[in-house]
C-alpha cells in the first residue's frame, strides 16, 4: 500500500534582522526646536526693541545691522521649518539642521556685536 503524499511545507528561515537604522535619540528634536523657538522669540523682541523703541534715530550704518538681523531671522526661520520636517529623524538630516541652527547663531552674535558697535558710535 503506497502512502499518500503529504504535503508539508518546510520550516520557514526564521526572518532575518535588518540591521537598526540609525535614529536620533529622543528628545534631542524636541530641544533643537525649543530652542530654535526661543532665539527666534529674542530675535523678534530685539528687534522691534532696537528697531522701533530704542532712542535714537536711523542712520545709514543703522542697515548693516538690520540686515544682519533679517539674515540670522530668515536662517532661524529655515532651520524651525527643517526641524519640524518628519525626515529630521534621519541623522544626516538631524546633522544639517543643526549646522544650519549653528549658523543662525552665528549671525544673531554678529548682528548684536554689530548692533552695539553701532551704537556706540557718535
Amino acid at each position: 500500500m503506497a502512502r499518500p503524499k503529504t504535503s508539508i511545507a518546510p520550516l520557514a528561515a526564521p526572518p532575518q534582522a535588518h540591521p537598526a537604522t540609525p535614529s536620533i535619540p529622543l528628545g534631542f528634536r524636541q530641544g533643537l526646536i525649543t530652542a530654535i523657538t526661543v532665539l527666534l522669540g529674542f530675535a523678534f523682541a530685539f528687534l522691534r526693541y532696537w528697531g522701533f523703541e530704542a532712542p535714537g534715530d536711523w542712520t545709514w550704518h543703522s542697515i548693516v545691522p538690520a540686515g544682519i538681523a533679517l539674515v540670522s531671522i530668515a536662517l532661524q526661520l529655515v532651520t524651525l521649518f527643517r526641524a519640524l520636517r518628519l525626515a529630521d529623524d534621519d541623522p544626516k538630516e538631524y546633522g544639517q539642521t543643526v549646522r544650519w541652527f549653528l549658523a543662525s547663531v552665528i549671525a544673531m552674535v554678529a548682528w548684536l556685536v554689530v548692533a552695539l558697535v553701532e551704537s556706540a558710535l557718535p
